[in-house]
């Protein structure tokens, strides 16, 4: 596994900022931001998405204790289908900066756009979780973090299987969908059944 860089730069206080659900059918879309002190090694960190829950479970204390500032922050279902999916991300991140109890002077943001936070300068990274360990270590608590609520948000709605497809768009969730309909927490505004479904009837 190739080595991330630490931070994109080392003469300003650095924040890597990542969310995770945003393709989700359900539950709500929740970001991380994350400083690391300069020269920082993780073991093991990666880009969320590349590593088992296992591992990510494992890196979440490691990557608390190394931290200089962290923060966690969501968009409710409700506002997803009031201001977009692409918004909800953007103040999700917003709402991860505004409790981060230290200063710093460049966002490092994964994808390919960002929406000015306060006037402090920005950089838009696309599969920066990859490259960058302030970035991964955003993306795994964020998914740590949304999978926790999902697994929560099961205990009430178990038809849709959240403790295995955390909300995401698997057939088997779609097919609850259409047996149960949708629920408080299903984002209305997305298109939640499939025209491919009807390839699995009976």
């Amino acid at each position: 596994m190739p080595s991330l860089k630490s931070s994109f730069q080392a003469k300003l206080i650095e924040v890597g900022c990542d969310e995770a659900g945003r393709g989700c059918l359900a539950g709500p879309v929740v970001a991380a931001a994350v400083i690391l002190p300069s020269r920082c090694k993780i073991k093991g960190l990666n880009d969320s998405k590349k590593l088992s829950e296992r591992q990510r479970l494992e890196l979440e204390p490691i990557i608390k204790r190394k931290a200089i500032g962290y923060a966690v922050g969501l968009c409710s279902t409700e506002e997803i289908d009031q201001i977009n999916i692409l918004n909800a991300s953007f103040l999700a991140m917003h709402r991860a900066l505004d409790q981060l109890n230290r200063n710093f002077e460049l966002i490092l943001v994964d994808g390919n756009r960002f929406k000015k936070y306060h006037d402090i300068p920005h950089m838009c990274m696309v599969e920066g979780d990859g490259k960058f360990l302030n970035i991964a270590a955003a993306s795994v608590l964020a998914k740590n973090h949304r999978d926790r609520m999902m697994k929560e948000l099961h205990n009430n709605f178990p038809q849709y299987n959240w403790l295995k497809n955390k909300g995401y768009g698997t057939l088997e969730h779609r097919k609850g969908i259409e047996q149960f309909g949708p629920c408080i927490h299903h984002r209305k505004s997305f298109t939640l059944l499939s025209p491919q479904l009807d390839l699995f009837r009976d």
